[in-house]
């Protein structure tokens, strides 16, 4: 598959030039690119082209309390190939988030990732995980499900959930051209839960009927088009409405509490 067949799919899936969009992808579901990694990444870079493309380069795997050294220009994501193909590309701008970076490129891109060397838990509402919905943008899963949306992390800040965050961490950053901050860093922690992101497919139904999901294709892969503004309205109503923690354990949600 080539770039300019994505990008014909990019306009089915109804996305604009103009979008902020945020990517979460399986490049084993999306099938056989002529280039990898980088054919993907150019498509987007080259659709969105008065638009935000962003990238998760998270390192969260190996920057913690006891290796907390990250370094924009040397330390490896976490995440598989197109987080590991963005990291390092020259035509964008990577954040100086210690665990939560994210590869910026397109409008206003060094504006978006700005001050992430501030950020003391993985993705605070104020950050750049957290301000998604603030500026209209696209969630695309690519051949995932919510279970790698990072932004309901944010959403767990943002509604200030209990038995979310561990124990703080001092931290060092370095920047691409040498600068070097010193921060704190408060990990993701469950007491009830090793991985409560693994329960967020809780929300795939309440998503879907809300309309903040529909549905596209990207290669051979399906993808969640999530609308980061209208997935914060579900969740947080969800949020306000339970009766308990809905993200420790595998369970269907009622309908009434996130239907508007």
């Amino acid at each position: 598959m080539t770039k300019e067949f994505l990008k014909l799919q990019m306009a089915e899936m109804g996305l604009l030039p103009s979008d902020t969009v945020v990517i979460h992808t399986s490049l084993r579901a999306v099938g056989h690119l002529e280039n990898g990694a980088d054919t993907l990444l150019d498509a987007f870079c080259e659709y969105l082209k008065d638009g935000l493309f962003l990238v998760p380069t998270h390192t969260w795997a190996s920057v913690n309390a006891q290796a907390s050294m990250y370094d924009a220009a040397c330390t490896f994501p976490c995440l598989g190939a197109v987080p590991a193909a963005a990291a390092f590309r020259r035509d964008g701008l990577r954040s100086l988030h210690p665990t939560h970076s994210m590869w910026a490129h397109g409008k206003n891109a060094a504006l978006y990732i700005q001050g992430e060397e501030t950020a003391t838990t993985p993705a605070p509402p104020q950050g750049c995980w957290g301000r998604l919905a603030d500026v209209g943008a696209k969630i695309l899963l690519i051949g995932v499900d919510n279970s790698k949306n990072t932004f309901i992390h944010a959403l767990d800040e943002l509604a200030g959930l209990p038995d979310r965050l561990g124990t703080p961490y001092e931290t060092t950053l370095a920047s691409p051209d040498g600068q070097i901050f010193h921060g704190q860093m408060t990990p993701h922690f469950c007491s009830r839960c090793p991985d409560v992101s693994k329960n967020y497919v809780n929300f795939e139904d309440a998503l879907t009927a809300t309309g903040a999901q529909r549905f596209g294709t990207l290669g051979r892969a399906q993808v969640r088009v999530v609308d980061a503004a209208a997935c914060r309205d579900t969740i947080l109503r969800t949020y306000r409405r339970a009766d308990h923690d809905v993200c420790v354990g595998p369970e269907i949600i009622p309908e009434a509490w996130y239907l508007p």
